[in-house]
Order: C-alpha cells, then structure tokens, then sequence
C-alpha cells in the first residue's frame, strides 16, 4: 500500500507544549496538514511496532498484572453464628 502524504508545515513542538506536559494541538492547520501529521504518526507507530511490539507487549502484561497472594499468605477468617428457631408442627403448614 503506498501512501499519499501531504507536505506539513514546519511544526514547533517546544510551542505547543503546555507547562504540565501535554501537546496542545494548533488550531489553524489545514486538512492535509492534519492528515499529514496523522499519516507520519500511523507509520512511526508500525515502526515502533515492528521493532519493539514484543518487549512493549512485555511491559504491558508486567504493568497490568497485580500481585497474587500465594495461598499460604491469605489468612481466612469466616465467623458464622447462625440462630435458627423453627416451630414447625402440622398447624404452621400451608398446605
């Protein structure tokens, strides 16, 4: 499949970055600019892939998986008073 890309206008990163971090996106590119931005980042992300998708698939398996307590850690302690008084003589039968 090739790509049809649009030239994009030179881009300051530096510029749109906020003080906490995060990317604030201009508001004045045009279609194909954004298009073009969107094109380059599609093909970085299957290049990251290709690369490093097993060592990322890694870290997100380690990072989703909490720890399991092994049997032995878990302390269970189930206290059931159970308090049952039944009258049932022929008189409390409904049928």
């Amino acid at each position: 499949m090739t790509r049809r890309r649009a030239v994009p206008a030179q881009i300051d990163l530096k510029r749109h970055r906020a003080a906490d971090g995060s990317i604030t996106l201009p508001t004045h590119w045009s279609p194909e600019q954004a298009a073009a931005v969107f094109e380059i980042l599609d093909e970085l992300r299957e290049h990251v892939w290709a690369r490093y998708g097993l060592q990322i698939q890694q870290v997100l398996r380690d990072e989703r998986n909490t720890p399991v307590p092994a049997a032995h850690d878990i302390d269970i302690d189930i206290d059931i008073d159970i308090d049952i008084d039944i009258d049932i003589d022929e008189a409390n039968v409904p049928f």
